[in-house]
């Protein structure tokens, strides 16, 4: 699709400089844009791009003066990098505007699928599961029996989604992330071995939820394991049974939840964090990359780092003191020689 300057600068409230009917198709990086592209400056060190790109239009902040002549048109906007932001998500929202149901693919016949919906082949949607309006199943994702998924939710290839769980509103899940299979619950026996428990419970995931790819997200043994609203999961995720995610919660790639810990609102959380279970950490929480979480935080936003976890300033100043260990060891090597010494 092709538009305007003058469209797009309307749309973003900004104001033109220079040809308002030239028109973009298509969008780029500043270094690498060429003719019909769009592109934008936010960051000054890309600033000398400006006046050698090819890009027909830039998007820029109202304040940026050009210390030389500029051959794209700009478009002035309060702030560059959100009014880009915007572009890309409405970019994006057409470029994976499907309708349609392909073939083949499988819906029970007790299955409600709402308007304006897409699912792609091989999809299989179970008994009683529910579909709502403008939500987007692609190739191969399962949704078992008694599911549900909102309105605006786009489901992406290879997601599987257990029986009886439940997907709000305008959730992306992408490929291959599992939500709902069992948790990890194991009676130990006389003999040594392990007894299977039961997991009865469901997952329940709510508004403006974001999972990365091949996150799993186990179900409650009983109730609910619960994703609140606005949380962002990055790729490589375990949440375990019975886990709590407080809204507007952050967590990068390759962080462990063990069951039934409870993580406050609007926490952020490290890569390759490990936490244990049965414990609950305060609102605002934030946790360094690595760290092990043993105990519960009940500190509203503080920050922690280390396995296992201490206050950030305490295990920086930490940090320091290893550093120095091998000096210290060469010290501690020349004093014993002179006690020594001193003691023939």
């Amino acid at each position: 699709m092709q538009f305007t300057a003058e469209q797009i600068g309307v749309l973003l409230n900004g104001s033109v400089d220079g040809n308002p009917y030239v028109t973009v198709n298509n969008l780029g990086k500043i270094e690498e844009a060429v003719e019909g592209d769009l592109s934008f400056l936010a960051n000054p060190k890309y600033e000398p791009y400006l006046y050698e790109t090819k890009a027909s239009v830039v998007i820029v902040s109202e304040s940026f003066v050009p210390s030389s002549p500029v051959q794209a048109t700009l478009i002035r906007v309060k702030d560059a990098y959100s009014a880009f932001s915007i572009l890309l998500e409405k970019y994006n929202t057409i470029k994976n505007n499907k309708v349609g149901i392909e073939d083949p693919v499988f819906i029970h016949p007790t299955a409600k699928i709402g308007k304006d919906v897409y699912i792609g082949a091989f999809a299989y949607i179970g008994a009683n599961a529910v579909v709502g309006d403008n939500s987007k199943i692609y190739p191969q994702v399962y949704l078992g029996d008694n599911t549900a998924v909102g309105e605006y939710c786009t489901l992406f290839a290879g997601v599987k989604v257990y029986a009886d769980c439940k997907i709000a509103n305008r959730v992306i899940i992408h490929a291959s992330s599992v939500i709902g299979s069992d948790g990890f619950g194991f009676a130990p026996q006389q003999d040594g071995s392990y007894s299977k428990v039961s997991q009865i419970g469901n997952v329940v995931i709510e508004d403006d939820v974001e999972i990365g790819s091949n996150t799993s997200i186990d179900r409650a043994t009983m109730g609910s394991t619960i994703i609140r609203k606005g949380v962002k999961l990055d790729n490589l995720i375990q949440l375990a049974h019975n886990v709590e995610v407080g809204k507007n919660t952050v967590i990068a790639s390759q962080t462990g939840i063990s069951g039934s810990t409870k993580i406050g609102e609007q926490s952020v959380i490290g890569g390759q964090v490990g936490i244990v279970g049965h414990i609950t950490l305060a609102k605002g929480t934030q946790i360094q990359a690595k760290s092990g979480i043993n105990r519960s935080i009940e500190e509203e936003g503080k920050k922690w780092a280390g396995a296992p976890a201490v206050p950030y300033s305490q295990n920086m100043r930490a940090q320091v003191v290893i550093n120095r260990l091998p000096d210290l060891e060469k010290k501690i090597e020349q004093l014993e020689r002179i006690i020594n010494e001193k003691l023939k």
